[in-house]
């Protein structure tokens, strides 16, 4: 005989879906991670009375649960009172009884389903008590959570959690297979840190860009990149809104718990238009088989989201490699300092974690693109060791996505090789079609050769990482002489970052396209400002923008500045070059290019377009410079 079936309740401006593990407040649903939800569940089924700490970790935290109780409940409980805007200080739903647990103090009011019931038993469908018993190895551990699944039309999907442990082994099924329209476009949402240690932040963050670039390896699948999904880290907005940004079809979110050497990842995947919950499971594995959990992770929602997978997607999802926990954990401080931008520290983790494990590709990988990102390096240094690194990197593994990249940026920008460049970036984007950076970067590359392509992959980088500001630019706009549309989405870019050197960089450029001279100094003195260490690119545009404004005095003083910062570090001519070029000295300006030329400086490859360049463009000189470089 089948138990009630679960019931909603309603309590002040907030209902919970106990059969969904859903929380909504007046309609709208609010995110709560499924821990915290159950602590709530359990509180909601209780009004009014005490919950004891035993009941909540007899219910909530089995007795083979690695988590630390105290942190976890704690967590989970602050969770909840963030949800509903609660308060342990004066509490209006929530009540604690110090080293008793908590009571929920609110009327709670049970709302019955019975349509919902009677329309969804009327499909036919088979309800199931219990999972079908499974073969599975000696000593493996399965905890089964208590579930009923209801299937058909209008039916709200039950999230199902399978924990199990030791072998990390997952049992999944799926419930919703007949209504649930096809996922063409999904977003991994940021992990939850549950381990109550904020120094793991690393770790779990690092949880989540894995999780990505493997679901980015579908080609028939767009997945977001992290720059624009870790924007939503802690936000408090409903999944409806996050999709909306995202043009996403459905979102992965869920936790990551540390401890020790054990790691088990949380997730559930969730169709936006519905709300409803298609797949949840959880992974508990060593951290040094953490790379295979990741896969199966991302092989698990794509079973479940139906989504094609060709047999050389699914080889490379399969590939994984074991790496000792202590190199691993460089690896991911080296893509955290990354993703902030920090390359100098970067490099130095993902150097050491070469030097633990020589044959470690993705280290490899990772610190080619982090070469090829560092602008106070010599442009001889950076075709050395970009070039070394992602060369080591596909000796080892050829199918690294990122390695290619850098390898092909490295070939066009410095040796030039437009050929093999090509060849590079096509391999890249083959491997991992959702590669929002190297859409950019081939987009960059096909800008310098004149190819109206360029637009298409600009474009497509900004359409899977739309919150990036590196990608969201406007150059299309600037191309076409829609110098205000670009200022209007530069502007916008500036409301979610107000304090990224880069867009009022390029903001200057606009205005400088524009001809609006002073509304160019003006952000591009603020570029400066951002930059670190007065960087050498944004004081060259502001001299250039000084000169053509007809401020001469004050183009020299930049001219000055850069002469003085190029005894402390390298300043590329080119730098020099675009000040002189906007003063009008065509002579100093051709030897500085030529200089140029000389130490193979990256930003030769935009002679065809950039603004600063075209008080030379009439000049003979200025073709021999596009033939130097190998620009038709």
């Amino acid at each position: 005989m089948h138990p009630a079936p679960p019931e909603r309740v309603r309590f002040g401006l907030f209902e919970a879906d106990l059969r969904s593990g859903e929380l909504f407040k007046q309609g709208r649903k609010v995110r709560l991670h499924q821990q915290a939800f159950q602590t709530l569940a359990l509180l909601l089924e209780h009004p009014g009375e005490l919950v004891t700490r035993d009941e909540l970790h007899r219910r909530l935290w089995p007795s083979d649960t690695f988590v630390n109780f105290d942190l976890g409940l704690n967590s989970a409980v602050k969770k909840v009172r963030d949800a509903l805007h609660d308060s342990a200080d004066s509490p209006r739903y929530v009540e604690t009884l110090p080293r008793r647990g908590y009571r929920f103090i609110a009327p709670v009011e049970t709302v019955s389903l019975p349509k919902l019931e009677e329309a969804a038993l009327s499909d036919g469908e088979m309800e199931e008590d219990s999972p079908p018993a499974l073969e599975r190895p000696p000593e493996q551990t399965i905890r089964w959570t208590q579930h009923r699944s209801v299937r058909g039309g209008a039916a709200v999907a039950a999230s199902v959690l399978i924990a199990l442990t030791l072998q990390g082994f997952v049992w999944r099924r799926h419930p919703l297979a007949s209504t649930v329209p096809p996922v063409r476009a999904l977003a991994v949402l940021p992990l939850e840190n549950l381990s109550g240690d904020p120094g793991q932040e690393y770790f779990v963050d690092g949880m989540t860009e894995a999780l990505i670039t493997n679901l980015a390896q579908i080609s028939a699948l767009k997945v977001i990149s992290r720059t624009s999904v870790m924007g939503y880290k802690a936000t408090r907005k409903s999944l409806q809104e996050i999709a909306r940004d995202l043009s996403v079809d459905a979102v992965v979110e869920g936790a990551v718990i540390r401890m020790g050497e054990r790691v088990r990842i949380d997730a559930r995947l969730v169709e936006v238009a519905s709300g409803r919950h298609l797949w949840a499971a959880t992974y508990e594995r060593n951290v040094v088989e953490v790379t295979s959990l990741q896969s199966d992770v991302a092989r698990a929602i794509a079973d479940e989201i139906r989504v094609t997978v060709t047999p050389q997607e699914q080889a490379r999802l399969l590939r994984t490699a074991s790496v000792d926990p202590e190199t691993y954990e460089l690896y991911l401080k080296g893509r955290y300092f990354f993703e902030k931008l920090s390359i100098a520290k970067s490099i130095e983790y993902f150097q050491a974690a070469i030097e633990r494990r020589p044959d470690f590709a993705l280290a490899y990988a990772s610190m080619a693109e982090a070469y090829t990102m560092d602008p106070g390096m010599r442009p001889q240094e950076v075709r050395a060791k970009a070039n070394a690194a992602a060369r080591a990197a596909l000796r080892i593994d050829d199918t690294l996505a990122e390695a290619h990249d850098a390898l092909a940026q490295v070939l066009y920008r410095h040796d030039w090789d437009w050929t093999g460049a090509k060849r590079e970036f096509e391999r890249a984007l083959a491997l991992n079609p959702n590669y929002a950076l190297a859409h950019n970067n081939y987009g960059q590359y096909q800008h310098a050769l004149g190819w109206k392509t360029w637009v298409a992959e600009v474009k497509r980088a900004h359409e899977l990482d739309p919150l990036n500001t590196w990608f969201g630019s406007g150059s299309w706009y600037l191309e076409n002489g829609e110098y205000d549309a670009a200022i209007a989405l530069l502007q916008k870019r500036l409301e979610l970052d107000p304090n990224k050197q880069f867009t009022y960089n390029q903001l200057g450029g606009a205005y400088l396209r524009k001809g609006a001279y002073e509304d160019a100094i003006r952000s591009l003195r603020r570029a400066v400002t951002l930059s670190e260490g007065r960087a050498p690119a944004a004081l060259g545009r502001l001299g250039y923008a000084y000169a053509m404004a007809g401020e001469r005095a004050e183009a020299m003083k930049i001219l000055a500045q850069l002469e003085q910062l190029s005894r402390q570090r390298y300043v590329p001519p080119y730098e020099l070059a675009v000040i002189y070029a906007g003063l009008g000295e065509k002579d100093l300006a051709f030897s500085r290019l030529t200089e140029a030329v000389a130490n193979h400086d990256r930003a030769l490859v935009a002679l065809k377009w950039n603004v600063e360049l075209d008080p030379l463009r009439g000049d003979p000189r200025f073709a021999e410079l596009k033939r130097a470089i190998g620009l038709p």
